[in-house]
């Protein structure tokens, strides 16, 4: 984790379109974060293989390397993603596998997780969202469960709703004032 009192966010964003609603509303969170917070972006979600146990290891892809390291030194993971077909995209279930290993030990393991987004249907991406969290809890995350934020994005720019927008950055500040009480127990 961090020694100074400064927070790391580290963002995976579930669509890899350059332009997409939800890459925006991360760019929005990063340039917006609250003081002592940093939020990065996580870019190259593209150029990580599919996970396969026979190439990770010491030789493990550039792309999955990157990840890895990027989540790492984060203190939390926010991941802010549309939904594809009822699920999760791809890009993201992948990105999980990979920070997943190895297996209790893997980059993701331990860190405060939330997910939120928007999608242009009524349902703004609950089920991708409760997706990515139930995976990431798998995976050894610590799901913070009070954090839903699932915006239906049908008309205009989501943006441009201040409450949407308030809401986001909520759920922002929530993760990162998130404290492990498990530790505790």
């Amino acid at each position: 984790m961090t020694t100074s009192s400064q927070t790391r966010v580290a963002v995976l964003v579930g669509s890899l379109r350059a332009d997409s609603l939800n890459r925006r509303i991360a760019e929005h969170l990063s340039a917006n974060a609250p003081e002592g917070v940093t939020v990065d972006i996580v870019e190259g979600l593209d150029q990580v293989p599919f996970y396969n146990e026979e190439i990770d290891g010491d030789t493990a892809p550039a792309g999955a390397v990157a990840l890895r390291e990027a989540v790492a030194a984060a203190d939390r993971v926010l991941v802010v993603t549309p939904e594809y077909n009822g699920t999760m995209p791809a890009v993201l279930n992948n990105a999980i596998d990979w920070l997943s290993r190895p297996y209790g030990a893997g980059a993701i393991v331990g860190k405060p997780f939330a997910a939120v987004g928007a999608t242009p249907t009524p349902y703004g991406g609950k089920w991708s969202h409760e997706h990515a969290r139930h995976s990431a809890s798998i995976a050894g995350a610590q799901v913070v469960e009070n954090i839903v934020v699932s915006e239906p994005a049908m008309s205009g720019d989501l943006l441009d709703d201040s409450a949407a927008v308030e809401r986001l950055l909520g759920a922002l500040n929530s993760l990162v004032a998130h404290e492990d009480t498990s530790a505790a127990a």
